[in-house]
């Protein structure tokens, strides 16, 4: 099968209420998406295709090559049909694969079970073509497949990320409750941020928002950090072509910019975390840390945007200590940072009243399976009135 060269669809799948993020990033790579839905976006290419897309897309999850789509009402159809596919030609029999899926049959109990018969069906394919057998795991580092298999329609495809690609490879020290690398690039996203005027981050934790912010304005790209991935694995594969791409990646990447990134906290373990993360990621000087309160975080003249992820606590009910915070982070927004957009991410609409701005947006996010709001604060800087509490 020359699927590094045969068109058939791409699926980029990426986390709940991504995929309009994910559908600019794919746009700008010059792809044209067929369709955009709540958890992905689907286009046309080739293996070769997916390359730059894993090399180059931070607000996605795993970029997936369909092989077959077929009928299977039971799993032994399932089975039938996946043992005609040539997987000799796509898998060394003295190599390794693994097997993921996302299975809703009413024969299916739990989804290993779909896994096995997708393994053996490729173990009993190349055995008899072959005479030896590959082996399988759960490790994601080889080639991997994905089954998607909905009532009695099934798509097989060639997972050509392996590891999510939702992680940026960067932040060896994750921190406390750290915010998901593509969550935390498609909220800077979503502000419209010019990547070219100040970006303040107190409360910054593990450092995430400041470090993606960092690479956005410099346009470092998350393949800059991994040199493992699953289409590498595929049978036909050209690394020059891998080398090509991530070459581009280095020649367009920025060593500097011309504006201040700041990222505080009052924690100096966070900050020494952030440190380390940024060090990595190869951005710590372009971001000047500090330990302080939030409220003491410097605040450049030249403006720009200003944007908080505080403790949130539970979803339902708050906390006195949190109401107090985010009356802070108000008050500080109000006298400190006219001129700015200011930005909250918060899982708790209660707390974010207590901010006492009415907000121009209220964008949509999902942080794990809590449902989540990035709120957005025009601060005026006297010229205009300034925005009316909240009641």
């Amino acid at each position: 099968m020359q699927v590094f060269h045969n068109e058939s669809k791409i699926v980029i799948t990426c986390n709940k209420r991504l995929s309009p993020y994910l559908q600019q990033e794919v746009e700008e790579l010059g792809f044209t998406p067929t369709r955009v839905f709540q958890t992905g976006v689907e286009l046309k290419g080739t293996i070769n295709d997916t390359i730059p897309l894993n090399l180059n897309l931070r607000t996605g999850s795993q970029v997936l090559y369909l092989l077959k789509s077929f009928h299977a009402a039971n799993p032994k159809e399932l089975y039938d049909q996946l043992v005609e596919i040539p997987w000799e030609e796509l898998i060394d029999f003295t190599g390794y694969f693994s097997v993921t899926s996302n299975v809703n049959n009413e024969h299916i109990l739990t989804p290993l079970f779909a896994n096995v018969k997708v393994k053996d069906a490729i173990v009993d394919r190349i055995k008899d073509k072959k005479g030896l057998r590959p082996n399988s795991g759960p490790e994601l580092n080889k080639t991997v497949v994905h089954l998607y298999w909905q009532d009695d329609k099934a798509d097989i495809f060639l997972d050509t990320s392996g590891e999510t690609l939702a992680k940026h490879s960067y932040r060896k020290i994750p921190g406390k409750a750290p915010m998901l690398e593509a969550l935390a690039a498609s909220t800077i996203i979503a502000t419209n941020w010019d990547r070219q005027s100040s970006f303040i981050n107190p409360m910054c934790g593990s450092g995430t928002l400041a470090i993606e912010a960092a690479l956005l304005a410099t346009d470092k790209r998350p393949g800059l950090f991994r040199m493992n991935y699953g289409f590498m694995h595929i049978m036909g594969y050209d690394e020059n072509v891998f080398f090509v791409e991530r070459r581009k990646l280095k020649d367009k990447a920025k060593k500097e910019t011309g504006f201040r990134i700041i990222a505080t906290d009052l924690s100096a373990d966070a900050v020494d975390i952030a440190q380390k993360n940024a060090k990595t990621a190869g951005v710590e000087h372009l971001i000047d840390f500090a330990v302080c309160d939030f409220a003491e975080t410097e605040v450049p003249e030249q403006p720009g945007i200003v944007m908080f992820n505080p403790e949130y606590g539970e979803r339902l009910g708050t906390h006195t200590k949190l109401e107090m915070t985010y009356k802070r982070v108000g008050d500080y927004l109000k006298q400190k940072c006219k001129g700015y957009r200011g930005y909250i991410f918060t899982g708790n609409a209660d707390l974010a009243k207590k901010i006492g701005l009415r907000a121009s947006r209220k964008i949509e996010f999902y942080n794990g399976k809590l449902d989540c709001r990035l709120f957005e604060y025009e601060l005026y800087d006297g010229s205009k009135r300034e925005p009316k509490q909240e009641e």
